[in-house]
């Protein structure tokens, strides 16, 4: 029988520091006189009291091991109870916001997701405002550790090929990812820091440099203004674009880096391609900025740069409407949303590895095609890849597809028109943020979308934040059988 003691030992463990986090929000708003303090006190004090309640009543079950369906229980028990609790301070704070909505608001700040559907956010309290970005910066160490620790031992989406990082886990799933969240948690806090100290000295005032560097070095894209990054321009735009890129690189480089092994970052062919897309897609975005609308160079660049980093990270940042850049440019900005960043960072989407991985493997069917005969064996960094990563991979690809398409058709019968039903579905499958249109792109949200709308999105980005197979298999017979 399924023992879920492990489980809800963890899950209530997480809770209860999430309810503690809510303190920070709480002094925020004590500090203003806004009176919204009681909202983060009530909401901490449940939260605190329901975690500890929960752990207490399963610590008799902890073992140093989880088995694989508990993983892939704990796995998705988190990224729902988290945004559960999460989503209180918006229930009963100044926000007012219904359960759906403040749900969604919770889901797409613990995803990293950054889809928003509230409005006024200039004239938010700054409690909540913290919350929000509390919440990306929470998820998004949060996915690191998944990545790095949980996905590679459940073999999800081809995942297991990072297994040889050093970070061999099986049987020892808990006292690992202690550790490894202990050096990611150092990188982390010290890019939030310096992310912070840049943006401070660009000209950001100290509140708006803390959310936004808890929302850029998450790759969240949360914001304290309703005109998203575009409050700045200049100088703030280019850091936001360094850290954006750093957030979206592989964390398990910058660990090696500090254990000495600076080559591996540099040799990273993730990071490479990475790179490249980006240059080139602002090369060519930039060209027809400057020819076709009238830009001048430096803020075609500049605008290109962000709007283009900042989407296929997943951030979902935008300093400008690009809806109005003709359909050529949109119609890409869709399909770079579909790109992503490196595995083992804070970015979403498909990853660069598994295009990476799939393109290897059309190259040797090619090459099989060509020369019956020969033998030819798809690589990876110089690794030979195995049948079992590939099929992953190609899996992965088919179910992301077919889950926005799903999505997309779901959307479609709740009314929404095919613009927005298939770039919602794809952004928030893809945890991107904006999609395209007039109601939920850059110049909008998601709060004119009905509820029906909403919970699909909620667990379109669930699903896709946990790269589908972790969500998918729990509706399996086997699974519950095994």
């Amino acid at each position: 029988m399924l023992d879920l003691r492990p489980v809800g030992y963890v899950i209530g463990l997480l809770v209860a520091i999430l309810g503690a986090t809510m303190l920070f929000p709480l002094l925020v708003d004590l500090y203003d006189d806004h009176g919204q303090w009681p909202v983060f006190l009530q909401s901490a004090v449940f939260t605190v009291l329901a975690g500890g309640l929960i752990a207490l009543s399963c610590a008799n079950g902890v073992r140093e091991g989880l088995t694989i369906q508990q993983t892939f229980l704990l796995t998705t028990g988190v990224w729902l109870a988290l945004p559960l609790f999460g989503a209180l301070p918006f229930v009963l704070g100044a926000t007012e916001a219904r359960f759906v909505d403040a749900f969604f608001e919770a889901m797409s700040g613990m995803t990293t997701t950054g889809s928003t559907v509230l409005s006024g956010l200039d004239d938010l309290p700054r409690g909540i405002l913290l919350w929000r970005g509390i919440l990306q910066w929470l998820g998004g160490i949060g996915i690191i550790v998944v990545a790095m620790v949980f996905l590679p031992e459940l073999r999800v989406g081809g995942m297991q090929i990072f297994r040889s990082e050093g970070f061999e886990t099986m049987g020892k799933i808990l006292p690992r990812a202690q550790e490894i969240a202990g050096q990611i948690s150092m990188i982390y806090i010290a890019l939030t820091l310096l992310c912070g100290l840049v943006y401070g000295a660009l000209g950001m005032e100290f509140f708006d440099a803390l959310v936004h560097a808890l929302t850029t070095v998450s790759t969240g894209g949360f914001s304290n203004y309703d005109a998203s990054f575009g409050a700045f321009s200049g100088p703030a735009e280019y850091a936001a674009v360094f850290f954006m890129i750093l957030a979206a690189l592989p964390f398990v480089r910058y660990v090696q880096l500090l254990n000495g092994q600076g080559k591996a970052l540099l040799r990273d062919s993730q990071i490479h391609v990475f790179l490249v897309i980006i240059a080139v897609l602002v090369a060519v975005t930039s060209v027809i900025l400057t020819t076709v609308f009238p830009h001048h160079i430096e803020q075609a660049v500049r605008e290109a740069l962000f709007n283009i980093t900042s989407i296929i990270s997943g951030t979902g940042y935008a300093s400008v409407d690009y809806m109005k850049w003709g359909s050529f440019l949109v119609m890409m900005f869709f399909f770079v949303g579909l790109v992503g960043g490196c595995a083992g960072s804070t970015a979403c989407s498909i990853k660069i590895f598994r295009y990476q991985l799939l393109f290897a493997s059309i190259r040797v069917q090619i090459q099989r095609i060509r020369a019956p005969h020969g033998v030819f064996i798809p690589r990876y960094e110089g690794r030979k890849v195995g049948n079992d990563v590939l099929s992953s991979v190609i899996s992965f690809f088919v179910f992301f597809v077919v889950t926005i398409g799903i999505v997309a058709w779901a959307l479609a019968l709740t009314g929404l028109d095919f613009t927005t039903a298939v770039s919602g579905a794809a952004t928030a499958v893809a945890n991107v943020g904006p999609g395209l249109g007039d109601r939920i792109g850059p110049a909008g949200n998601f709060g004119g979308l009905n509820d029906a709308a909403k919970w699909i999105l909620i667990a379109a980005m669930l699903i896709g934040r946990l790269e589908l197979m972790a969500v998918y298999v729990l509706f399996t017979v086997r699974f519950w059988r095994a």
